[in-house]
């Protein structure tokens, strides 16, 4: 089927998004020649503004408008502890639930060497440089995903980071609340006994 360039290349770019094809990615771009035109662009300006008046905090790699974030600013926190996350949205998440008050560091990925992804790929030296100018961290929560990868940067970290005398601590993993252990793979089982805590 014959479509003008304009709307050809408005799918491509939806193509670029993760987890969309180009049957969606079709109906993206013609749901988006049928909007207002002030909307399509609050839209555009939307996505420009994420690219130019966004950064990496300076400190712990969480987006931010500033060099330096609100989570770090706030002086509030528990200043002894250190969340590190895969990844900016998963900071969001973990504010949600409004039980972690400590700081954060982003490692913006996890070691991938089928992805030629090594320690200078991601946002390691900064985390060590951070543990060892401050003084006042005493633990380190990792809180990459369950994956080979996640699990190879825990065990990567925590090797880095145990010398120094800082305590490190890994997320519990396992069975989630209402899940069915018949249901529960032999990798989510596992963990869910090795995680286990006395009653």
């Amino acid at each position: 089927m014959f479509y003008p360039e304009p709307l050809l290349k408005l799918i491509d770019s939806y193509m670029k998004l993760p987890g969309i094809g180009k049957k969606t990615a079709t109906r993206l771009a013609f749901y988006t020649v049928d909007m207002e035109k002030d909307d399509v662009k609050q839209f555009s300006n939307a996505l420009i503004s994420t690219k130019d008046d966004l950064r990496y905090c300076s400190i712990c790699g969480n987006l931010s408008e500033d060099d330096v974030c609100e989570i770090c600013k706030d002086k509030s926190r528990n200043q002894s502890q250190v969340l590190v996350l895969e990844q900016s949205k998963d900071i969001m998440i973990m504010e949600r639930m409004k039980d972690y008050n400590g700081l954060y560091h982003v490692l913006h990925g996890v070691l991938s060497p089928i992805e030629g992804k090594g320690p200078e790929d991601i946002n390691i030296s900064s985390l060590i440089k951070r543990l060892q100018e401050n003084k006042s961290i005493n633990e380190v929560i990792i809180a990459t995903n369950a994956s080979p990868e996640g699990e190879a940067t825990a065990m990567y970290l925590s090797k880095l980071i145990k010398p120094s005398g800082i305590k490190v601590t890994r997320l519990a993993h396992g069975l989630s609340v209402g899940s069915d252990i018949e249901y529960a793979d032999e990798m989510t089982l596992f963990k869910a006994v090795e995680g286990r805590t006395e009653m």
